[in-house]
């Protein structure tokens, strides 16, 4: 038929729900004054590094296995994971990234890199811990 939409994929809607949601969380960002020294890439550079605050927050959580000081039903890990997540997503939604289609393009390529295949990462020299 001439009007049939064409069908989107489920790797198209979760790409346009990270794009949505990354620019709902930095016009919250901006509303709520984060972003009122500008986007320099000395602030920029700040931004990125308080996502790494974030992760070592999460990491205290993780080490003590702790609940969270506001979110009382949730693990601290768990807050700190999802405050690291908006601070990414807001950065991206601060450069106006298309993080979805990122996120889901780097997803694909993962999924066929020799060196995140579990025997190239068991074998010597291989990305093991």
């Amino acid at each position: 038929m001439l009007n049939e939409e064409p069908e989107v994929t489920i790797e198209e809607q979760m790409a346009s729900a990270l794009n949505i949601l990354s620019y709902e969380i930095h016009d919250d960002a901006v509303g709520a004054g984060w972003w009122d020294d500008g986007e320099d890439k000395y602030v920029l550079a700040t931004k990125l590094m308080l996502v790494v605050s974030e992760v070592a927050e999460a990491m205290e959580g993780l080490r003590k296995d702790s609940w969270d000081d506001h979110l009382s039903e949730r693990k601290m890990v768990e807050v700190e994971v999802a405050d690291a997540l908006i601070r990414l997503l807001d950065f991206a939604g601060t450069l106006d990234m298309d993080i979805g289609g990122a996120v889901m393009a780097k997803l694909e390529y993962n999924r066929n890199r020799l060196d995140h295949k579990q025997e190239t990462r068991q074998a010597a020299g291989g990305k093991q811990f």
